[in-house]
């Protein structure tokens, strides 16, 4: 019997990289969900018994709309932030799966989906830095 060579070791099986994606899918959605969930119990216990005007439309604050007013905001104790927040990490959960292929593609040294996933990596994340709806 053959011991495997030292190169083979440290290559990623293609089961062993879609478990770990999925995995990292798993817990991005469930830790955004209780983020969103956590906000949400607080906003309402903060704000629950507000009567909603919608004779006049009101967007969220400027502070929230931006990653680093949404993170103040979570340091000051905003509950919007923290679902804003759990909304951040949900969106970016799919983003750290395109990042994980790519180490992955690395890692096996799959030159074609090293360059494609890096071109979608960069596409997701100038989409997400200087997209604007």
């Amino acid at each position: 019997m053959t011991q495997p060579t030292d190169a083979s070791t440290r290559r990623w099986s293609d089961h062993q990289v879609e478990q770990l994606i999925g995995r990292l899918l798993q817990i991005g959605v469930l830790l955004a969900a209780v983020v969103v969930l956590a906000g949400g119990i607080w906003l309402l216990t903060q704000h629950g018994g507000a009567r909603a005007n919608y004779s006049v439309f009101a967007g969220e604050p400027a502070m929230l709309r931006s990653l680093t007013g949404i993170v103040r905001g979570v340091a000051a104790h905003d509950s919007r932030a923290l679902v804003q927040a759990g909304l951040v990490l949900l969106i970016l959960t799919p983003v750290a799966r395109v990042a994980l292929t790519l180490v992955a593609f690395v890692i096996q040294r799959d030159r074609v989906y090293i360059v494609v996933t890096a071109i979608v990596l960069v596409l997701l994340l100038y989409g997400l830095v200087y997209g604007r709806a």
